[in-house]
């Protein structure tokens, strides 16, 4: 005995052949689909990260040039000892989004 759905029922979605009947395989071809867009999302963000990290490394440098410019000595003394630690954390991000970008392909 198989169950019907409601009419404007929110698992019509998972209908696949339209029948009224939402199968297990149906559910579970659904579920799969779900996980990808996640995966996908989540993707995108990590990318998103490495970029938006990569981007502001290359723009420290002028933002110590950029304070000095404006005569905040201090600003660009504090930002110039910053640098090293900075430049290692981001370098550790972008190095880890990319190995892990390595072994995912090479599986």
């Amino acid at each position: 005995m198989s169950k019907q759905l409601e009419p404007n029922s929110k698992y019509a979605q998972f209908d696949a052949d339209g029948d009224g009947i939402v199968t297990d395989e149906e559910m579970s071809r659904a579920e799969r689909m779900l996980q990808i867009e996640n995966e996908d999302k989540k993707e995108d963000a990590q990318r998103n990260m490495a970029w938006f990290a990569l981007l502001g490394m290359l723009l420290y440098p002028f933002a110590v040039v950029g304070a000095g410019m404006v005569s905040l000595e201090t600003a660009a003394t504090i930002l110039g000892d910053m640098a090293p630690t900075y430049f290692v954390s981001v370098a550790a991000i972008v190095a880890a989004f990319y190995a892990k970008e390595g072994y995912t392909k090479g599986k």
